[in-house]
């Protein structure tokens, strides 16, 4: 692979948002526990399990296309259970308290300072986007959401990435970062040709699914988000070079950035402030 000549560095960085602005609590699991239950799948039976399992697989893809998954051969219970989910996803949300992901505002607040604007990505509905935004107290800390009904098809398909670029006014792709919890969000990160492609452990997914994803970088939590992007600049000292995950860093800068990565082992504790959604 040639070397990155670009020297813009990265100036858009695109953010999940469950499992990666937000804690992951298991909101999304329950409402979609609550759309299968509407099509006679109920809690204690091995066809509860055997879907839920399919949905922390499919962790990232846009609603419809996780019920897709789980009901492959009968569009119309398909969608009947679509109907049902965005009944349950802002109830559920009604009824519980939304974290941010320790240490995001001064992260956002770091990145921000650094020249970079943040961009919510995301398959939910652009609602759920709102909802969890402001119960969060995050709208102030982000410049621009786009959600699935804002690009042609969601994760793991690039158009996401892309939409955000075009509406973002950035350069090119080489200028963004794609950061999230799920291998569907790594796929499109790569598929989008963008600089970094960051994993964050907060996320439904484990490590290898995040690498084997496409992932360049895993790390703990957005907190370790901005020393690494820092490392990734033009002026760093880093050079990108083909590697098994795609990026291999070079130089004292660089070095410091993979210790950030290297160093992303354990989960953090989701602790953090606690706020009830607002109506």
């Amino acid at each position: 692979m040639d070397q990155l000549t670009d020297t813009a560095g990265i100036t858009l960085v695109c953010c999940g948002l469950i499992g990666t602005l937000v804690v992951d609590d298991g909101l999304i699991e329950r409402s979609f526990a609550e759309a299968i239950a509407t099509q006679g799948v109920v809690s204690g039976t091995s066809a509860f399990a055997r879907r839920m399992s399919q949905v922390h697989r499919a962790r990232g893809l846009s609603p419809g296309d996780v019920l897709r998954v789980l009901f492959p051969d009968n569009e119309p219970r398909a969608q009947a259970a679509q109907l049902a989910f965005d009944r349950a996803l802002p109830g559920a949300l009604s009824r519980t308290v939304v974290d941010p992901i320790p240490g995001v505002v001064e992260a956002l607040a770091e990145m921000r300072a650094d020249g970079r604007q943040i961009c919510v990505v995301t398959s939910l509905p652009s609602r759920v986007v709102d909802l969890v935004l402001g119960a969060a107290d995050l709208r102030g800390h982000i410049d621009l959401a786009v959600s699935g009904e804002d690009a042609p098809r969601g994760f793991p398909a690039p158009d996401l990435a892309l939409t955000a670029v075009i509406r973002s006014g950035a350069g090119c792709v080489q200028d963004v970062a794609v950061v999230h919890g799920t291998g569907a969000g790594m796929e499109c990160g790569r598929r989008s040709a963008a600089r970094a492609v960051v994993g964050v452990l907060t996320g439904p997914h484990s490590a290898a699914r995040l690498r084997g994803g496409g992932a360049t970088h895993v790390v703990s939590s957005i907190a370790d988000l901005p020393a690494l992007l820092k490392g990734l600049d033009p002026d760093s000292g880093m050079v990108a070079a083909a590697s098994d995950n795609g990026v291999t860093p070079h130089g004292r800068a660089a070095r410091a950035a993979a210790a950030v990565v290297q160093a992303a082992v354990d989960v953090p504790a989701q602790g953090g402030r606690r706020r009830r959604l607002e109506h």
